[in-house]
């Protein structure tokens, strides 16, 4: 198949039913070109510029087909209309290929289905329930002992070393923080952060019939099972246990449903924070004026989160499904299509932002959407900052310099949830 840029530039009127006979079922393409994992904002700015709304090609395939939104305009506008299901299987061309899906994708519309696939009532029901363990003033109340996890994976770290920041602090703590608030072990963080891992890796494949994730996710499910059985027997005051009490008292979760809603903020809860941190320390690094900056002004961590999120976000997309045929950008999108919405790509328009592709940590206003919009609206933001905040104010705090070790970390495969294999950097205490 074509290069993704040299088609969109050369045949601007495709229609998402033509498809070439050759190539993968891969649903992500233009996110594949080379280099698009180290800088897909480029390839964005592209197709922005020539097709914002683009169909994506999809080999022999004829039903209602899938788009790219690139705009963010068009992006914050489908996130917030009802019109777009987060059901996967009213996108047609998802139901009518289920085989050859992951067997993440699969799993999750089979019946385990948790709140980020599910449109109201239902995700009204769920996410009222999960939302009561998120609340400001008790993210807040996690401060202190985010703090002190931060300390204890850094403690290690003396004098001039080279440490992997993603296996010393950006993968180890969101996987604590919510094994604790679930009520898993901590202990097994590395155990359930290796199943997530394979899992979160499988959507970004191309040869989207893989398997390879099945034992993965049910090892993962079977070991949310034997929780969830062990607080039947003996409660705690943790998440899985109080929606156990809800399901008893209320009969507001089934089983399947709560065995997908812990799935999901056990895979959500740290994979996201995980790339926040590596993608923003990376942005840092790779712009040393803007670390200086925001060493000699504290004061601007705020803003400065805000700034990592929206240049390199950790989820550079989500889906959506047209419940009825609807225009955007002066095409028409048929019932049934599936939409790519664009959440990279929106937070590097420059209509919206000016300099798009410079970091700037004092940058405000600074409308961006990493964390979504609307009903959807990411239900652990305020988690996921406190923990960005709490661990940047560590980094700068502990060492007096951080260095890239590598000029080129690798990238994960998955071109949706963005995220770094490793970050090597050479770091000095200054003691």
């Amino acid at each position: 198949m074509n290069d993704p840029i040299e088609m969109v530039a050369s045949t601007p009127s495709a229609s998402p039913r033509q498809a070439s006979s050759e190539g993968e079922f891969d649903l992500f393409l233009p996110l594949r070109s080379r280099g698009s994992l180290e800088n897909p904002f480029a390839i964005y700015s592209l197709l922005r510029s020539v097709r914002p709304v683009m169909p994506m090609p999809v080999p022999n395939y004829t039903g209602p087909g899938a788009w790219f939104l690139t705009r963010y305009q068009d992006v914050h506008s489908v996130l917030r209309d009802p019109r777009f299901s987060v059901d996967r299987m009213r996108a047609a061309i998802l139901r009518d290929n289920l085989e050859r899906l992951p067997a993440f994708i699969q799993q999750t519309t089979r019946g385990i289905r948790s709140m980020l696939n599910t449109d109201p009532p239902d995700h009204t029901r769920l996410r009222k329930l999960v939302n009561k363990a998120f609340t400001p003033r008790r993210i807040e109340a996690l401060r202190g002992r985010i703090e002190t996890i931060v300390d204890e994976l850094l403690a290690p770290c003396s004098g001039t070393a080279v440490i992997d920041v993603i296996d010393t602090l950006a993968a180890p703590l969101p996987a604590i923080v919510i094994a604790e608030l679930l009520g898993v072990p901590a202990e097994d963080h590395r155990k359930f952060k290796a199943w997530a891992s394979e899992i979160v890796a499988s959507v970004g494949r191309p040869t989207l019939g893989d398997r390879a994730t099945a034992p993965a996710l049910q090892q993962l499910f079977g070991y949310l099972g034997e929780i969830i059985a062990a607080r039947r027997v003996e409660p705690r005051d943790d998440l899985i246990s109080a929606m156990i009490l809800a399901q008893e008292e209320d009969d507001i979760l089934t089983d399947a449903e709560l065995l997908a809603t812990s799935n999901l903020i056990l895979i959500a809860g740290h994979e996201t924070t995980t790339n926040l941190i590596g993608n923003g320390l990376l942005a840092l690094l790779r712009e040393p004026e803007q670390l200086d900056r925001l060493r000699a002004e504290p004061s601007l961590l705020d803003t400065a989160i805000d700034e990592l999120l929206r240049f390199d976000g950790p989820v550079q997309a989500t889906i959506r499904a047209a419940t009825e045929d609807v225009e955007i950008g002066g095409q028409e999108i048929e019932e049934g299509s599936m939409l790519i919405v664009g959440i990279g790509a929106a937070n590097h328009d420059p209509e919206v932002f000016e300099n798009p592709e410079r970091l700037d940590v004092g940058r405000n206003p600074n409308p961006h959407l990493a964390f979504g919009l609307g009903a959807h609206f990411c239900l652990g933001a305020p988690l996921a900052r406190l923990e960005g905040e709490i661990a940047f104010a560590a980094l700068l705090e502990r060492f007096a310099d951080i260095s890239l070790a590598e000029e080129a970390p690798r990238y994960r495969p998955n071109p949706i949830l963005r995220g770094l294999e490793s970050l090597p950097v050479a770091v000095h205490t200054g003691s």
